[in-house]
């Protein structure tokens, strides 16, 4: 079996419907004995030039091993699908499980806002703290 890294981009009115699809997909996978590796949800985000006249998509990342076969259907799949506006199958010489760097990076910033958001609540505990014992 073979290593593929799948990109697909879904039109922003069916962002609601990205679960579904990746759980369709991902179980199409798994029924033809391969693995899924990796799905990352990118969200919905501009788009270099306009597909469509569409300005943003909705980003989802897959990795996967399969045979041939099996990444056939899926490629059929995307593009008999209303929803899916762009996919890019690449294939890889291994798999690949660690986070992309978009993925770190919207950890990170996450983990920034949080750690923000707990210096922000202990200075203002600080502040009132200050005017209870000034009153």
């Amino acid at each position: 079996m073979r290593h593929y890294e799948i990109i697909f981009l879904v039109h922003p009115d069916q962002s609601e419907n990205v679960g579904a699809m990746v759980e369709r997909y991902r179980k199409h996978v798994e029924d033809t004995k391969g693995t899924v590796h990796r799905v990352e949800d990118w969200g919905r985000r501009q788009l270099a030039y306009p597909i469509e006249k569409i300005h943003k998509a909705h980003y989802v990342l897959m990795n996967i091993e399969c045979d041939q076969a099996s990444i056939d259907e899926l490629k059929s799949m995307f593009k008999f699908s209303d929803a899916v506006i762009r996919n890019m199958v690449i294939r890889t010489s291994k798999a690949v499980i660690d986070p992309s760097p978009l993925a770190r990076s919207g950890e990170e910033a996450r983990e920034s806002e949080l750690r923000e958001t707990r210096e922000s609540e202990a200075s203002a505990r600080e502040v009132a703290e200050r005017v209870d014992d000034a009153v």
